[in-house]
């Protein structure tokens, strides 16, 4: 099982906001997660984004496979592999 962390899309239609959530590679982008670890918000200004930092740890360690935007907001957040 390969599992990454990635973006959920919520919101309403042109208005997205997002979880950041730990799910298996092959479940669809909304769909099952198996954790959430924080949210994004790129509708504000600055983008807003809150991580869970000790999750976000255990699960890179364990081999989650974060997705390009979310290791940007990792960086930003300072949570390093």
């Amino acid at each position: 099982m390969a599992v990454k962390i990635r973006l959920r899309r919520m919101g309403k239609k042109k208005a997205p906001f997002y979880r950041i959530v730990v799910a298996d590679s092959r479940d669809k982008r909304d769909g099952r997660f198996i954790e959430e670890i924080g949210t994004y918000d790129p509708n504000q200004e600055p983008s807003a984004y809150k991580i869970d930092e000790e999750a976000a740890k255990k699960w890179l360690q364990v081999g989650a496979q974060p997705t390009d935007v979310v290791s940007r907001l990792f960086k930003q957040a300072g949570i390093e592999k």
